[in-house]
C-alpha cells in the first residue's frame, strides 16, 4: 500500500498512516461482521487496536474466520459484550436492524460511537430513498445520550477502507459530531488509515452525509451492470477568496472558528493562494 503524506492541520501533530499505533489498552468493538465491518476491523487492527467483533453468532465459522484474518489480538463476542469491551464502538450494522442493535448495547456513556450505516430503502420507482426523517447517527445519539456519536466512514465502499489507494487518489472522509473532541479523535484514525478527514460540523450534518450515500447506492439498488465510486476530494480554490483584497489582513475567519475542529490533512499539501 502506498503511504500518503500527512500534512499538519492547525496545531495538530501528525504521523504517517499506520505508523502511529494505538495504546495497548485501547480496543475497538466493531458491531457487525459484514463487508464494511470486516474492512474496518482489519484496518483498525493494523493500527494497533485490539479488535473485538460484535455478532449475534460469535462462534460461527464465518465470524471465527474473520477473527483469524484480522490478527492475533482480535476476538468476537455477543454484540452487547463486545460494546462493553470497546473503548471505541463502530456500528457497521444495516438498517432496519440498526435500531434493535443500537438500543441494546448497554451503557455507552463516554464511548466514541462511530456510525457508518446507510439508512436507505428502495423507493417505488426503484431508486434508493432515505428511510429516516433525521439521520441514523442522530437517532443513535438519542437512544444512547451518554455516547459521543460520530458519523464517519460512510461515503465510500468497504474496498476503499481496505485499500485507500484503490481509488487512485486520496479519498476525503466527512466527519460529523456534536462532540468536537470526538470529531478530532476520529479524524486522527481516518488519517492513520491513509484517508483524508474533513470537518462536517455538528451531528445534524450526518443527514447530508447519508444523502450522499444515496448517490452511491443508485446503481446497486437498481442492480445496474455498471457501478460507480463516489467520494469527496479537498479543494483549495474557494478558500483563497478574500473579503478585503489580496492581503492577509483581508482574510475572514470561519463562522464557527471557535468550534471548528483541528483535523490532519492527508495527501498533497494545500495549494498556495495566488
Amino acid at each position: 500500500m502506498k503511504v500518503a503524506a500527512v500534512w499538519l492541520a492547525v496545531g495538530l501533530a501528525f504521523c504517517l498512516p499506520g505508523s502511529c499505533l494505538a495504546s495497548d489498552t485501547e480496543s475497538v468493538a466493531v458491531i457487525g461482521t459484514g463487508e464494511m465491518g470486516g474492512a474496518m476491523g482489519a484496518r483498525l487492527a493494523e493500527l494497533g487496536y485490539r479488535v473485538v467483533y460484535g455478532s449475534r453468532h460469535p462462534d460461527s465459522e464465518r465470524v471465527q474466520d474473520l477473527v483469524r484474518q484480522t490478527g492475533e489480538s482480535a476476538s468476537a463476542a455477543l454484540q452487547s459484550e463486545a460494546a462493553k469491551q470497546g473503548d471505541i464502538v463502530v456500528l457497521a450494522v444495516p438498517w432496519p436492524a440498526m435500531e434493535t442493535v443500537a438500543r441494546n448495547l448497554g451503557d455507552l456513556s463516554g464511548k466514541i460511537v462511530i456510525d457508518v450505516s446507510m439508512p436507505f430503502e428502495q423507493g417505488d420507482d426503484g431508486y434508493p430513498k432515505h428511510m429516516l426523517q433525521t439521520s441514523s447517527a442522530e437517532l443513535i445519539q438519542g437512544w444512547n445520550p451518554g455516547a459521543r456519536v460520530v458519523k464517519a466512514f460512510a461515503s465510500m465502499g468497504a474496498y476503499i477502507i481496505a485499500d485507500p489507494t484503490a481509488a487512485g487518489e486520496t479519498v476525503t472522509i466527512p466527519v460529523a459530531s456534536d462532540d468536537r473532541a470526538a470529531r478530532e479523535a476520529v479524524a486522527k484514525i481516518v488519517a492513520r488509515m491513509g484517508l483524508d478527514p474533513v470537518d462536517f460540523g455538528p451531528l445534524r450534518m450526518a443527514r447530508q452525509i447519508e444523502n450522499l450515500q444515496m448517490i452511491y447506492m443508485i446503481p446497486l439498488v437498481q442492480n445496474r451492470p455498471e457501478n460507480w465510486e463516489f467520494h469527496f476530494l479537498r479543494a483549495d480554490h474557494f478558500g483563497c477568496y478574500r473579503a478585503g483584497g489580496d492581503t492577509a489582513e483581508g482574510l475572514v475567519a470561519p463562522y464557527d472558528d471557535e468550534d471548528l475542529a483541528a483535523f490532519p490533512r492527508v495527501g498533497r499539501p494545500p495549494d498556495p493562494c495566488r
